[in-house]
């Protein structure tokens, strides 16, 4: 991934950023998930930067090193929320574009819902609106079977076990490198940032602090939802309610065929809906 490391400092944490794109471009956040770094924006990235952007691409809290907190309320969404916009500060982004995939698309949602003046647009992909997210697990006996696998994530200390056991086997099988568009060379990035001391945990935290009491208040911001309908973790009750807990512009964009993985097993026609979304907020 082209571009300038930038370690930047929010507190006590150093957050590592990936940047990329004119210094004068219009600044887009790109949020990454589990269990991915921000390496997984690689083939988006030059498709937003030829269009004159500004990417900035965290290592999120408990995936970059030096921004490891030790406790599960340390990566409860409302304080991952507020970590996301202090680090904006601290990279000197006022406001910027916000594009979230997995777990970065709940952090852009809460970002959006409780810092909506950080926000200029938001693009959240292949998670909706947490109270989509959290109606549909309540009726939908295929999403409770689709989210079945966080049970696992749950359990502090058998969930390290079993994902790392065995050259971490069962972690290298989430990254479908078959159909998702992930290179066996990034799987190996991957699991090497997760392999370090504390890290799986932290990422695992981040489902740990999980609270059905959570409320994210509705988006107003411009939004584009894009979802794949082979994403094996959200199924299509979930995607269709997103709309009802946005009131401003809404696009709700379907990709056929594709997996989880969007970034990277799609990546123009992510960008090509970024870029749509951006262009007319």
């Amino acid at each position: 991934m082209a571009g300038e490391l930038l370690r930047t400092d929010v507190g006590d944490l150093t957050f590592d950023v990936r940047v990329d794109g004119p210094e004068d471009g219009r600044p887009v956040l790109l949020l990454h998930g589990f269990p991915e770094t921000s390496a997984c924006w690689a083939a988006v990235t030059p498709l937003l930067t030829e269009a004159g952007l500004r990417t900035y691409a965290p290592d999120q809290l408990g995936y970059s090193p030096g921004a490891r907190p030790d406790g599960v309320d340390s990566y409860a969404l409302q304080n991952l929320a507020q970590v996301t916009a202090d680090l904006m500060t601290a990279l000197e982004i006022p406001v910027a574009d916000v594009v979230g995939h997995d777990w970065g698309a709940n952090v852009a949602w809460a970002l959006a819902g409780w810092h909506s003046d950080r926000v200029r647009s938001l693009t959240a992909v292949s998670v909706p609106h947490p109270a989509a997210y959290t109606a549909a697990f309540r009726v939908d006996p295929e999403q409770k079977e689709r989210s079945a696998y966080i049970r696992l994530f749950w359990q502090q200390g058998k969930a390290e076990e079993v994902l790392l056991a065995d050259d971490a086997r069962r972690l290298r099988r989430m990254y479908d490198v078959e159909t998702s568009g992930i290179s066996p060379e990034t799987v190996d990035e991957y699991v090497a940032v997760l392999s370090a001391p504390g890290a799986l945990t932290a990422a695992l935290n981040w489902y740990r602090a999980m609270s059905s009491d959570t409320r994210v208040d509705k988006v107003e911001v411009p939004t584009t939802f894009v979802w794949s309908d082979a994403d094996v973790a959200i199924g299509r009750t979930a995607a269709e309610a997103c709309e009802q807990f946005v009131s401003g512009d809404y696009r709700f964009v379907t990709l056929p065929g594709i997996t989880h993985w969007i970034p990277e097993q799609a990546p123009e026609q992510l960008a090509v809906a970024i870029l749509d979304r951006i262009a007319s907020s």
